[in-house]
Order: C-alpha cells, then structure tokens, then sequence
C-alpha cells in the first residue's frame, strides 16, 4: 500500500484497514477500523486534514482533500462511489455518495442522506438527514425509505469483508 509521512503528518490506519497499493494515503489522514480503500483512491493530508470513520468504503478513483489548516470529516459506514471529489466536507454517518458525486468546500451531508451518481452539492451546501438529493446544483427531491436503509446496511459489511479478504486473496497476475 501506498501510505506516505508529508513533513512530519503521519497518517494514522486503525485495525483491518486495507489499502490497495495503486491508492495514495498522504500525510495528515484517519482511517477508522474496517476502511476499504479501492485502486486509485487519492487520500492527502498534505496541509489539511482527513478523518474517515470506520467501515467506510472508498471506492476506485476517488478523490478527497482538504483546504490548508481545514478538515475534511467522513462519518462511520459511508460509501463513497467510484470516482467521487470530496473537499474540506463534512459527511455523516450511514451516507451512500453516487458514482462520480462531488461534494465541495463547506458542504454538510446529514446523516443517512443519499447523493445522487454525478451530483455537485456545492460550497456551504447543506443536505438535511435522511434525504435524497441528485443534480447539478443538488436539489433534495425526496426521502430516503427505510428498505433502502436496509440493503445499503446489507452492502456496508461487503467492503469491511474485502478489507479482511483483500491481503491475503487478491494476487498479481504476470503474463509471460
């Protein structure tokens, strides 16, 4: 895995963390226990800093940064869909992120909100819990119904899975 000190920010891993050697963790990062980091991810805590609690999916290609001297913050059981830029944000528990999603400077998500495959929720932008919010600009449409909580709970314990089933059963192919 890719995991790189920046002029002394140590990035901090906690228990079952799996990071896939194509993705970059720099600097001033938390991963919470049981965090999946797919191929590709960019992680940089060069001079603001990451937190991401624990069981949460990072998925391929991802992006997620900071503002000097600012945080951004992901809560406990989110995933973050392939392709996602999350910058100096606060994301909340439970949040599923569509593919290509971004989430710009300031921005809150509330817990068990759900953004939409290539929404932009904006600078300052505040999506309330338990919504739905798709769009450029993100608008809130609806409500998150409760057996969509159910299967995305059901797809919350596949990443901390791999994260366990990753080190020892995915094996570089050399073609000769």
């Amino acid at each position: 895995m890719a995991v790189y000190e920046f002029e002394g920010r140590v990035p901090k891993l906690g228990e079952n963390v799996y990071v896939h050697p194509s993705a970059d963790i720099i600097g001033l990062v938390t991963l919470g226990d049981d965090c999946f980091i797919a191929p590709g991810a960019r992680i940089r805590g060069d001079y603001g800093e990451i937190v991401i609690g624990d069981g949460t999916s990072i998925e391929e290609n991802c992006v997620i940064h900071a503002r000097p001297d600012q945080q951004t913050r992901i809560g406990d059981h989110v995933i973050v869909g392939h392709g996602s830029i999350i910058h100096t944000a606060i994301i909340h528990d439970n949040v599923v992120l569509g593919m290509g999603a971004i989430i710009s400077d300031w921005a809150v998500v509330g817990r068990w909100a759900a953004i939409g495959e290539g929404a932009v929720v904006t600078q300052s932008m505040e999506i309330p819990p338990g919504k739905v919010a798709v769009g450029v600009p993100a608008k809130v449409v609806g409500d998150v119904k409760k057996d969509w909580k159910e299967l995305w709970g059901s797809y919350k314990h596949v990443y901390p899975d791999l994260a366990r089933r990753y080190p020892v059963g995915l094996k570089e192919i050399n073609k000769e």
